[in-house]
């Protein structure tokens, strides 16, 4: 199975938020699961992480990092979507429709309407832990 995780689950993960955190250690304990992403995506996940108003400390950011380049599958991007809705969110159909992605786990609602666009189920955490998790 290969999930998608958007930038907004992380960072709830990251400051311990109970949901979010859960699907990433789920995701961690499951060898069978793949946590997908491409170049852009993990730019984009440093990038957020890094901003200072979150506080994160370097040793915080460090370990992310390294789980991170330890764990997350890197995508190569073959394909490309137009989402007028929310260019920057392209970025995440994109990688879904490239690798095949079974999930993509956000808390966005912008990409209500992108589930016509690509095969990839389009989950919230609370779902995702509901009916994949089964929590």
């Amino acid at each position: 199975m290969k999930i998608i995780l958007d930038t907004n689950v992380l960072v709830s993960a990251v400051l311990k938020d109970r949901g979010p955190q859960r699907v990433i250690e789920w995701i961690l304990m499951h060898p069978d699961v793949e946590w997908v992403a491409s170049e852009v995506i993990l730019s984009e996940y440093r990038e957020v992480l890094s901003r200072t108003k979150f506080g994160l400390s370097e040793s915080i950011l460090k370990d992310w990092f390294a789980l991170f380049d330890e764990m997350i599958i890197k995508i190569k991007v073959d394909s490309d979507i137009s989402f007028p809705r929310d260019q920057k969110d392209a970025r995440f159909l994109t990688c879904a429709l490239s690798s095949g992605a079974h999930y993509l786990v956000t808390g966005d609602r912008d990409f209500g309407d992108a589930s016509k666009l690509v095969d990839t189920i389009i989950i919230s955490v609370s779902m995702f832990l509901k009916h994949v998790c089964r929590e």
